[in-house]
């Protein structure tokens, strides 16, 4: 039988009974009506005991920051994986239609054999159904019957449709873009493209980050310890090998990140997202 649902009042009832210390009832009751006592509670596992308790001095307001800190994370990690993800788009669209023309991506034998292309047009066409609305999508199926040149229709691709795009596409062409785009090998690329698509979707859905396990490991990220692959700071050393302008990453992100760990240097681990003590080091492009 599932549980029943619980008052904002039973809620701080249950966090007191197993150790947490709430100060402020009505601050505590007003973060639950905003969070989620299921979605906060996660932010409590770092503190949890073998017998279910929290460790001693766990406060809620404490565990607050944690969250906070998380939900700033995301603010940091997803625009510049955005603007990876234009990134991606451009170059992409560049080098296909240049070498297949316009609609040359229509054409299953421009793909590698693992390719599934009824899947993938079905794909496009969902996208395409989706987002019916939107200006460039009405002007073509209007003037061109629902013909889209690779640049046009590849701004409707998701960051796991490019990551499948260049999976499937002929190994030269793998090789080719790895080499002048990517600056790595393929099986790297595809890697750290397959990683940066989940960290994508992490961020996007606003799942938590600190003191998570990641199911995706880039392949062969250099300075990054046993310890530390399933954590954060692999996924977003692989967003760096990907990402096209050494001085943004540096003059921007890094600057964001650095504060934003000086912010919450009192309750957050590092190492409980994966991050070495000289990760200023690593991280820079």
């Amino acid at each position: 039988m599932l549980k029943q649902p619980a008052t904002y009042a039973e809620q701080m009832i249950k966090l007191r009974e197993n150790g947490c210390i709430i100060i402020d009832d009505a601050f505590c009751e007003e973060v639950l009506s905003r969070i989620n006592y299921y979605r906060f509670s996660a932010y409590l596992l770092t503190f949890k005991m073998a017998d279910g308790t929290y460790a001693e001095g766990t406060s809620f307001e404490m565990v607050y920051r944690l969250y906070e800190f998380d939900r700033k994370l995301r603010r940091i990690l997803f625009p510049v994986i955005e603007e990876l993800e234009v990134y991606l788009r451009a170059q992409l669209s560049y080098f296909h239609s240049h070498k297949y023309g316009a609609d040359g991506y229509m054409q299953a034998a421009n793909y590698n054999k693992r390719h599934n292309h009824a899947q993938f047009i079905a794909r496009i066409n969902d996208s395409i159904k989706s987002n019916s609305k939107i200006p460039f999508v009405k002007h073509h199926v209007k003037k061109y019957g629902g013909k889209f040149p690779i640049w046009a229709i590849i701004e409707l691709f998701t960051f796991g449709m490019l990551s499948y795009f260049y999976a499937d596409m002929v190994t030269s062409d793998q090789k080719k873009l790895a080499h002048t785009v990517f600056n790595t090998s393929v099986s790297n690329a595809k890697s750290w493209l397959y990683c940066c698509t989940n960290l994508r979707n992490i961020c996007a859905h606003s799942r938590r980050l600190y003191n998570s396990s990641f199911s995706v490991v880039p392949a062969k990220i250099t300075h990054v310890d046993a310890s530390s692959k399933h954590k954060l700071f692999a996924s977003i050393i692989a967003v760096k090998e990907l990402y096209p302008s050494i001085d943004k990453w540096n003059s921007e992100f890094m600057a964001a990140m650095s504060a934003l760990l000086d912010e919450y240097s009192d309750v957050i681990q590092l190492d409980l997202i994966g991050f070495p003590a000289d990760w200023e080091i690593v991280m820079a492009k």
